[in-house]
């Protein structure tokens, strides 16, 4: 017999209540939904830099010249590089093996002498291998303070002032979109943001109501006459506001605080975030269910939503450069579609290329798993 729409919208009513009610009494959620983001955005903002700042290297200057003066004042000036000079490359060995040093650039004796002919004068840079990732940016720093330094030495060094009619060097004037100013932190946040929200969607849900199965609570709610989907809506609407809300004061925080530019608009951002939070806590309530035990479940959301979306979702480490089998476990996770429209709302704006294809990617993921989660729901009724 089906009941009246009437009916069915007053037990959602009454179960999303309940759960209001159990959100306000709970602080749990308050830690979870506001202190744990603010504490979590602003470790990654600043424990978490993929740019160079005051590196120290070693300047091995075997003669002094005006030239090769020229070239140790334009590394002194740069902000990414503290410089110590030294006229022998051994004077740097030690501190180059403890770590003092990150590396060694050496300006050879003949360096203006090759210069003046018009002979290639490279400069030698040696880096400490043990941190790969370090050393390759140490090494693309100086390559580009080095340019610079070309470029502003040019007229000089290839005679242009006393050579009528010669053709000038071709000039390469680079232009960086979205991001003109390189800061990592631009790109490192939005991708945060996207981090936090999967362990606080997966948590909100996976230990409130793992709790509710340890008080015995929610037998007794599912032996209400409620049906399957009244149920889940009336359980994940409540987290879903409190979810939304969490993601609005990252996003606050990260533009007005942090000083991410935001280019996109709030539409889009909240309709990405909606099809996320919706998996997430999807996600959670599956764990509770499978668990019952708020210590299994923190440490199960931890396992698969946190671990996964920091490691697999191209937050830090590039997708295209994992091996093919971990290349097709990521596509299986939402965290995966959310980072990239996190940072190209925040970065670029609304570009359909991006948003489209990830947006539908987060709706089947999100249908799939409450599809999971009605299906579980309804064995434990019967």
């Amino acid at each position: 017999m089906n009941e009246p729409l009437s009916v069915r919208f007053r037990r959602v009513a009454g179960l999303v209540r309940k759960e209001s009610t159990q959100i306000v009494r709970d602080p749990s959620s308050y830690l979870i939904a506001g202190v744990l983001p603010l504490i979590l955005l602003f470790l990654f903002a600043f424990g978490l830099s993929l740019d160079l700042r005051r590196v120290p290297v070693g300047i091995v200057v075997e003669r002094s010249t005006p030239e090769a003066d020229s070239l140790v004042t334009s590394f002194r000036n740069s902000r990414f590089f503290s410089v110590q000079l030294a006229r022998h490359r051994r004077e740097f060995e030690e501190d180059l093996v403890s770590g003092r040093l990150r590396g060694v650039i050496v300006v050879s004796s003949d360096f203006s002498e090759r210069l003046g002919r018009g002979d290639e004068a490279p400069v030698q840079v040696i880096v400490d291998g043990s941190d790969p990732n370090t050393a390759g940016l140490v090494q693309g720093y100086v390559q580009g303070v080095w340019a610079n330094w070309l470029d502003q030495e040019a007229v000089s060094l290839v005679g242009l002032a006393v050579r009528p009619g010669a053709i000038p060097p071709v000039a390469v004037v680079p232009r960086y979109w979205f991001n003109p100013e390189l800061n990592s932190r631009n790109v490192l946040i939005p991708g945060s943001i996207a981090i936090i929200m999967s362990l606080i969607g997966t948590l909100l849900t996976a230990l409130v109501v793992a709790r509710e199965w340890e008080r015995g609570t929610m037998e007794a709610l599912l032996a209400t006459p409620i049906g399957v989907a009244e149920l889940l809506v009336g359980k994940l609407f409540p987290y879903f506001v409190l979810g939304m809300a969490a993601m609005g004061l990252a996003a606050s925080l990260a533009v007005f605080v942090l000083g991410v530019p935001f280019r996109g608009s709030v539409p889009a951002l909240v309709g990405v975030s909606s099809l996320f939070l919706i998996a997430m806590l999807a996600l959670g309530l599956l764990i509770s269910t499978a668990t019952r035990n708020q210590f299994s479940a923190s440490q199960a959301a931890l396992i698969a939503a946190f671990m996964p979306a920091f490691e697999l979702s191209g937050f830090v480490f590039e997708i295209d450069s994992m091996p093919a089998p971990i290349r097709l476990i990521t596509y299986a996770l939402p965290a995966r579609y959310f980072v990239p429209c996190l940072q190209t709302i925040f970065l670029a704006g609304d570009v359909p290329g991006v948003l489209v294809p990830n947006t539908i990617a987060l709706a089947i993921i999100a249908g799939l798993l409450n599809l999971i989660l009605a299906r579980s729901t309804r064995m434990r009724l019967e």
